[in-house]
């Protein structure tokens, strides 16, 4: 009785995780069982009211006054876990939503008629003409979200690990499915393939050289071994630092960057937003977790290698970022630079509540994440809409003049750009200034300084996208095409958030306020 009693206690502390589990073990038995013509509504149905369910249960969990004692044997569902949670979620959606056009495609989505196919062939040439499609696209989605769900909430190394594979199996898969170049699409999930083998490869070495120190893979029992292991303390050392190897990558810190302007050019733009925000929370939640509950005694060691790696990834993703002419390979080093802003906040491990609107390290970085991806996944569904001949214009050579041709497009445009840029009355400058706050408050004033420069020179190559689209003479060809109300949905929601939370921040800042309690263990 008291087994089964706990069992259930489990599935309801982690509630959100099973409902996008069996969301998508559902999906995957849809795609099994229904006939062809009946697979693309339904499970595009069955994947809003997944997200939508998890979501809300995430919502009601996070008000529980118990929720501190909600932990299972390998997952803390605590405040931060939650909050992060309902951004993977409410993003989830937006991305479902960019997989469902078809408008822009010309009536067929963005993916493949048949992944299996050579590029090129007479089978994938009937698949198209069959009108097949991948609907199983979303199931991949969704077992991708269960993983980075498990991957933040993780209080296990060895869970980490496994959900570090649930969510990045289904993106390799995802990354090569473009229906437009093909072959360009394929290398990109393959050099995403091998480089995360390679990264996943270290996370586990490190995994293993860490539980020869501390004896447990809990992150807690980790915590309290520091100094107290019979082994030295270069074993630790070690383990941490290829533990990070494993984390930054997915991140997308430098040196270990070099996927993403690749895989985001490559592979179909739904699921590059999707990669672009998603990927980075999961991320971002699972390195500051093992950086401040595992770790937190060890911070004097990390500190520094988290400060060095933060300047060097908003220096590459500014200075490289300038050379692009493509608009998603620049949105790809804008993404490195972003993941440095990111770092900054993490660098700093600030923890105090006093001074400034009580931001942390982590409600400062869970807030920097919601003005990213508010700005990010609406960019990315613009940038399907400038075509010629059927195809995404990329180039932004072919932008230029949009602001005459449609001047709605290039001004909504301009105001993500103006986001990213970290102007004032923006999301994202008020996502900068809780970073760049919570590092100071952290005592890390002089890396907010050195964050603040070099946002300053990443700063001119979003400007100049918008002196492109209204100051260069408009070529002939590319134009803005109409999207499906879907697409449109994920624009205006996108527009409304960066411009709310530009101006009126507060609420959103204090709903992460909680999120300190993620320095319990260590920080103290």
């Amino acid at each position: 009785m008291n087994t089964s009693m706990d069992y259930a206690g489990l599935l309801t502390a982690i509630l959100p995780v099973v409902i996008v589990f069996a969301g998508a073990s559902l999906s995957l038995l849809a795609e099994a069982v229904l006939p062809r013509r009946a697979r693309w509504g339904t499970q595009l149905g069955l994947s809003l009211v997944v997200l939508a369910a998890a979501f809300a249960s995430s919502i009601a969990m996070y008000g529980s006054s118990s929720l501190a004692q909600d932990q299972t044997a390998m997952v803390m569902v605590d405040r931060p876990a939650l909050g992060l949670w309902m951004l993977l979620t409410v993003f989830g959606l937006l991305s479902i939503l960019l997989f469902a056009e078809r408008e822009v495609y010309g009536g067929v989505s963005a993916f493949t008629p048949s992944g299996a196919a050579i590029p090129g062939s007479l089978d994938e040439k009937a698949a198209g003409e069959a009108r097949h499609e991948h609907s199983e696209v979303f199931t991949l989605l969704l077992f991708s979200v269960t993983g980075m769900m498990l991957f933040l909430a993780a209080d296990d190394l060895m869970m980490m690990f496994v959900a570090l594979e649930i969510m990045s199996l289904p993106l390799y898969l995802l990354s090569g499915l473009a229906r437009r170049r093909r072959l360009l699409s394929q290398e990109a999930a393959l050099k995403y393939f091998l480089l995360g083998a390679l990264s996943s490869a270290f996370f586990l070495f490190g995994i293993a050289l860490v539980f020869a120190y501390a004896g447990s893979f809990q992150l807690a029992v980790i915590d309290a071994s520091i100094g107290q292991s019979s082994l030295s303390e270069g074993v630790l050392i070690s383990g941490v630092l290829m533990m990070l190897v494993g984390l930054l990558f997915k991140v997308g810190i430098v040196p270990f960057h070099s996927w993403v302007p690749d895989v985001y050019t490559g592979a179909p733009t739904p699921v590059t937003a999707f990669m672009a925000v998603c990927t980075k929370i999961a991320a971002v939640g699972g390195l500051m977790r093992v950086l401040y509950v595992a770790l937190g005694a060890e911070r004097w060691n990390w500190q520094p290698v988290v400060a060095v790696m933060a300047i060097l990834t908003m220096l590459v993703g500014a200075v490289v970022g300038l050379a692009q002419t493509d608009i998603k390979r620049l949105l790809a080093y804008s993404s490195i630079t972003h993941a440095g802003y990111i770092l900054v906040a993490v660098a700093g491990a600030a923890q105090a509540v006093n001074g400034i609107n009580g931001l942390t390290s982590v409600s400062a970085t869970s807030f920097y994440l919601l003005t990213y991806g508010v700005a990010t996944i609406p960019a990315f569904a613009m940038v399907t809409m400038v075509r010629d001949n059927g195809a995404e214009v990329t180039q932004l050579s072919g932008w230029a003049g949009l602001g005459r041709k449609n001047p709605v497009f290039a001004t909504v445009m301009a105001v993500f750009m103006l986001s990213f840029a970290g102007i004032p009355l923006t999301a994202g400058f008020m996502g900068k200034w809780a970073v760049f706050a919570s590092a100071f408050e952290g005592g890390w004033g002089w890396l907010s300084l050195v964050g603040v420069l070099l946002s300053l020179v990443a700063a001119v190559y979003y400007l100049r996208v918008i002196a492109v689209m209204f100051f260069r003479e408009p070529v002939e060809g590319p134009e803005v095409i109409d999207t499906s109300a879907a697409t449109l949905v994920v624009v205006v929601l996108g527009l409304v958030a960066t411009v709310v939370l530009g101006i009126v921040p507060g609420p959103a800042m204090g709903f992460f306020h909680n999120a300190s309690e993620f320095l319990r263990l260590g920080m103290m």
